[in-house]
Order: C-alpha cells, then sequence, then structure tokens
C-alpha cells in the first residue's frame, strides 16, 4: 500500500484485511447483479437441450417473467440478462440448435424476420443510429451458451462508447428491463 494524501492512516496502520483498505481517487458503481454470469449461474453443464438450457426454459415462462419480447413461429426474441446497451435482445430459435448450418429453412427465415422486426422495434422505440448483429458460434468463438443458436441485436449510437465500459468495466443502463421489455413488446411491427 502507498501512501494517498487524504488518508489519515499510513500504511503500517491498515492492512489489507482491515475494511476498505487506504482510500484512493476512484468512485465505485458496484454491480451485484453481474455474478451470477461471472460465476456461470444458469449456464448449462452439457450441451443437452432441456431444463438445463436458459433458451429452452425461456419459452415456458410468461413473457414479462422471461423478457420475452415477441414470439415467431420458429424463433422468439428476449432481453439480454447482461446487456452491453439498452435494449439489446437475442433472436433464439426454439428448438435446441448449436450451429447455424443445423437451422431449417423455416428457422433461418424467423430469425432472419425477428431479426429485421427487432431494429424496427429499437428504432421505433429509441431512435438508435445503427446496430451491430451477429451470433458467436461455438464457445472458442466466445458464445456464452454455445449449445443453443442466438443471435445478437445491440443498438448503437453516436457516441454510446464512453469512458465507463473502458476504464471500469462496467455499463450504465437508463432503463430497467421489465420496463425496456414493455416498451419493446408494445411497438414490435
Amino acid at each position: 500500500m502507498t501512501d494517498h494524501p487524504d488518508s489519515p492512516y499510513t500504511p503500517q496502520e491498515l492492512a489489507p484485511q482491515d475494511g476498505v483498505g487506504v482510500p484512493d481517487p476512484f468512485l465505485r458503481l458496484w454491480t451485484p447483479h453481474r455474478m451470477a454470469y461471472i460465476e456461470g449461474e444458469n449456464k448449462p453443464t452439457s450441451a443437452e437441450a432441456g431444463s438445463g438450457c436458459p433458451f429452452c426454459r425461456i419459452p415456458s415462462l410468461p413473457d414479462a417473467d422471461a423478457l420475452i419480447v415477441h414470439r415467431g413461429d420458429a424463433a422468439y426474441a428476449v432481453l439480454n440478462l447482461y446487456p452491453y446497451n439498452p435494449g439489446h435482445l437475442m433472436v433464439v430459435p426454439y428448438r435446441h440448435v448449436a450451429d447455424y448450418t443445423e437451422l431449417t429453412d423455416a428457422e433461418v427465415r424467423d430469425v432472419a424476420d425477428l431479426t429485421r422486426q427487432a431494429m424496427q422495434a429499437i428504432r421505433t422505440v429509441s431512435a438508435a443510429h445503427g446496430f451491430n448483429i451477429g451470433m458467436n458460434q461455438g464457445e472458442i468463438a466466445g458464445a456464452g451458451i454455445a449449445a443453443h443458436l442466438h443471435q445478437h441485436v445491440v443498438p448503437r449510437w453516436a457516441g454510446d462508447m464512453n469512458f465507463m465500459p473502458v476504464i471500469a468495466n462496467t455499463k450504465v443502463l437508463p432503463q430497467l428491463l421489465p420496463d425496456t421489455r414493455a416498451l419493446l413488446a408494445k411497438n414490435w411491427p
């Protein structure tokens, strides 16, 4: 530890296990809800379909509880619990399938249609300037849940990347997820 100009303590008076230790100039935004993501809570431990897969389980829940924005014939749109930006949602086929090449023609059409509709709804609600749209195919490519295909639809705005995610590894979201879900569902085309 080093001396901090505003600290009334010297390094010898405080040990690392003494509370928070020596004060520093950083402010902290505590995000304990992210521990579920960090610790892999509810992340499937196998590639099998069923109740162990959140994307298989979500459609059995009421839309508001599951954060489902819209249900299609072969896929559904659901808000991401750990959004990169406000309105970040995913389009997920109902069928438990890992790879895009395994989708049926009907599933491909529904994923594409729901992606287009999601963009329209997000533009209506929040005037997004652009979008990042994509799938991470396989764990090595960054898929958090590699066993069940899902396409991300992430709205973007000019200047939406600020110091918080870069310096503090933190996102500031202006709206609670249930409120975002209700707004998008109401404005779905």
